[in-house]
């Protein structure tokens, strides 16, 4: 899906309501779980000005591929460090798996007419929801794919993939911006999986 000016007016909106979702999640699970830092910190909110990041934005408008500002949390709240770790991690991408079903949901339905601007803008939001939650779940800090691995590996292993974090990120980042087209071979299977997952299971209620 290229970008082009006339769909920036369905992707501006999308990608800031998915943003916005997917930090919420994160900060609600982990306050849900007994940490007050993304209260504190103003992060429980559903206000896009609290969670979105500029560069990010404009990153996810250009390439496809950008962020928002993560959520501070303190997992020595969490009962459970291993499990809160985890659940807090999976919250943005479960977020995103949402709207793309109820965006797939919607569109299936017929109460919106086929190729019109709603039926558009929904397409955008299933579009994308389902890139940024698979992209997130990459297993490269800072994204959540970084902190799931937190949650399942033992410590001492997390540990050693902690040592080479910097360099890791370093290397990724230069993918993105130099091999894009390398990052998204690897990306588009298992967007195309999900989709199909969703669609399937959705259209078994239409």
């Amino acid at each position: 899906m290229g970008i082009n000016m006339s769909m920036l007016f369905y992707i501006l909106p999308a990608v800031i309501i998915i943003l916005t979702v997917h930090e919420y999640s994160h900060a609600k699970v982990s306050d849900m779980l007994g940490d007050p830092t993304p209260r504190n910190r103003g992060r429980l909110t559903l206000n896009p000005l609290a969670h979105i990041d500029p560069l990010g934005l404009l990153m996810l408008l250009l390439v496809r591929l950008g962020w928002a500002k993560p959520v501070p949390t303190s997992p020595i709240y969490y009962r459970d460090r291993k499990r809160g770790i985890l659940y807090t991690a999976l919250a943005g991408p479960a977020s995103g798996i949402l709207i793309a079903i109820i965006s797939r949901a919607v569109m299936m339905s017929g109460v919106i007419r086929p190729y019109g601007t709603a039926f558009s803008f929904f397409n955008v939001l299933y579009y994308y929801s389902l890139v940024i939650s698979v992209f997130n779940l990459l297993p490269v800090y800072p994204l959540d794919g970084s902190r799931i691995l937190q949650g399942l590996l033992p410590d001492n292993k997390v540990y050693k993939l902690m040592q080479y974090q910097n360099q890791i990120q370093v290397v990724f980042m230069l993918v993105v911006f130099l091999a894009g087209r390398l990052l998204w071979a690897f990306l588009n299977p298992a967007i195309a999986a999900l989709d199909l997952v969703i669609t399937r299971g959705v259209g078994m209620f239409f």
